[in-house]
């Protein structure tokens, strides 16, 4: 087995409104390992003015994207760091073939989880959101309605609905995701690392369901 007791070395995937920094959290309370997010990354590099972190500011503040190079730097610097001894959750890293060939200089994967969700329910999750003007609450005209429509039962503030959860642009959010996204899916279904996992139903049965297919790694 790779994936040894509470150890493990896991690559998070999942459309917008998948739930995937949902289920990242319980993962990281569960088994005591970071997540690491390549956009807090560079934003803590930039803010701490690190040789990575100067080169990524030049790309970012201009609008451009930030260099594989520069990226898989900041990536093996943090999983130096001895809060990944036991293992880690990549979140939003790799994004293309190229990224994910050069990970595999710098460390072993234990299985990649793929938080699969039709885009039908993913556009209904994502277009019932509301969010408090006030204290930024996150409320669903669905699966978490306010107990008065419009108003934030936390603070009494006024619930919108933000600009990029629209139906137009929730739909471009998927599909630009599963347009860049698929090559991946199948490079770690073809390296054996791939585990699907229904993202339909209760918070807590999908993370049981993750539980499950991690352990299964060998």
């Amino acid at each position: 087995m790779t994936v040894r007791g509470e150890q493990m070395k896991l690559i998070l995937l999942g459309a917008p409104g998948a739930g995937k920094g949902t289920q990242a959290q319980k993962l990281v309370k569960r088994f005591k390992i970071p997540q690491i997010s390549t956009g807090d990354l560079l934003r803590a590099a930039v803010a701490s003015g690190t040789d990575l972190g100067r080169h990524a500011n030049e790309y970012m503040t201009a609008g451009k994207l930030v260099p594989d190079g520069i990226v898989i730097g900041l990536i093996q610097e943090r999983l130096k760091e001895d809060d990944c001894k036991n293992g880690f959750i990549l979140d939003g890293f790799p994004r293309t073939i190229a990224q994910a060939e050069k990970l595999k200089d710098i460390t072993d994967i234990d299985a990649v989880v793929n938080v699969d969700v039709d885009t039908s329910i993913l556009v209904e999750r994502l277009t019932g959101r509301r969010t408090c003007k006030n204290c930024n609450a996150v409320f669903h005209t669905v699966f978490n309605p306010p107990k008065e429509e419009g108003v934030c039962d936390a603070c009494g503030g006024e619930l919108y609905q933000r600009a990029d959860d629209n139906e137009e642009t929730v739909r471009n959010r998927i599909d630009t995701y599963n347009k860049n996204t698929a090559p991946l899916i199948y490079y770690y279904k073809d390296s054996g690392k791939l585990r699907n996992v229904d993202g339909r139903g209760g918070i807590d049965g999908i993370f049981q369901n993750i539980l499950k297919v991690v352990k299964t790694v060998s």
